[in-house]
C-alpha cells in the first residue's frame, strides 16, 4: 500500500515539474531570471530523487512563487 502512494505523490511532482518547466520557457523575463528559476527546478528535481515529500514541498512554494510574480533576482 505504502508503495501506491509514494507512485501517487512521485507522478503528481513529475507532473507539476513538467508544467512549472513549460511555465518558465513561456515567461517573459530577462534570461538571467529564466536561468535562476531553471536552476532551482533542477534542485527540486535531483531532491525528488531522495526526499520526494520535502521536494514536493518545495515546488508547491516555487509554483505559489510563479503564481504571484516572485522572481529571483537575475542571475549574471
Amino acid at each position: 500500500m505504502e508503495r501506491d502512494g509514494q507512485l501517487e505523490i512521485y507522478t503528481e511532482v513529475a507532473v507539476r515539474l513538467k508544467e512549472a518547466h513549460a511555465r518558465v520557457r513561456t515567461l517573459q523575463v530577462p534570461e538571467g531570471v529564466r536561468m535562476a528559476l531553471t536552476r532551482k527546478l533542477l534542485v527540486i528535481t535531483a531532491a525528488a530523487k531522495h526526499d520526494l515529500a520535502g521536494a514536493a514541498k518545495r515546488l508547491e512554494r516555487f509554483i505559489t512563487d510563479l503564481d504571484e510574480g516572485r522572481f529571483p533576482e537575475e542571475e549574471r
